[in-house]
């Protein structure tokens, strides 16, 4: 259980990381909601943890901009009293063959994807270290482990994001602090919405796409297994065997 920890959850507002404040708060967690655009939706994803029995609030934040990610850090620990988990699910798409791809779509897929990880835990681990304990949890992709054509810029910010995985692990174990990450495969979210006919399904050994609820579970996993450090858990119907 995680009654009486704080976790924030960056792109809590809508499909991943909503599932992940959702399942968090079944387990006692109090729930921070980092977005970026959409208030109503966070509030929905606060208003269905409080239902749980636990305290959620929404704080609007560009991850991918250094002081923004200091300030939301530290207003939630004033706020919360301390944070003991960070999942970092916030993540964009910006597709195209790379021939043809522009420095802008380049650049806004590693700020968003990649430093604004980096950001989040940069900020959000000095409350950890001084706490003596903390769980990271960075959601990568399979395309970072196998790379996917019209990709490259979304599988290089992804790819990055384990090595920044493990890289952490290492700096922080002796601080109590874990850091693993989830790469997901195929899973139904807006992001996903409308791709029934998508190539990538018949490669899907398991046959189907998969749930935003079965990455949650995953993390909730992690969030409590206390042996386990600089993991990549793939939850990706077998697509990345």
């Amino acid at each position: 259980m995680l009654t009486g920890k704080t976790a924030i959850i960056t792109g809590g507002s809508r499909g991943i990381g909503a599932a992940i404040a959702r399942k968090f708060a079944s387990l006692g967690a109090n729930i921070a909601v980092i977005y970026a655009g959409n208030q109503e939706a966070a509030a929905a994803v606060c208003a269905e943890c409080e239902a749980q029995g636990v305290k959620a609030a929404a704080y609007q934040c560009n991850v991918a901009d250094f002081e923004e990610a200091k300030a939301v850090t530290a207003q939630v620990k004033k706020e919360f009293g301390g944070i003991h988990i960070l999942v970092n699910s916030a993540g964009i798409t910006k597709d195209g063959l790379m021939p043809m791809m522009s420095e802008a779509a380049w650049d806004g897929v590693l700020d968003t994807n990649l430093k604004g990880t980096f950001n989040m835990i940069r900020h959000a681990s000095g409350a950890m270290i001084r706490a003596k304990e903390g769980c990271i949890l960075n959601i990568t992709s399979v395309s970072g482990l196998m790379g996917n054509a019209g990709q490259c810029n979304y599988a290089a910010s992804k790819a990055g994001v384990v090595g920044l995985t493990k890289s952490v692990a290492k700096e922080l174990a002796a601080r109590g602090i874990r850091c693993n990450a989830i790469a997901p495969g195929f899973i139904r979210t807006d992001m996903t919405a409308g791709q029934t006919d998508n190539p990538m399904l018949s490669m899907i050994p398991l046959g189907r796409m998969g749930e935003a609820e079965e990455i949650a579970e995953a993390a909730a996993y992690l969030a409590e297994a206390r042996y386990v450090t600089g993991e990549v858990l793939r939850v990706d119907g077998g697509i990345a065997m």
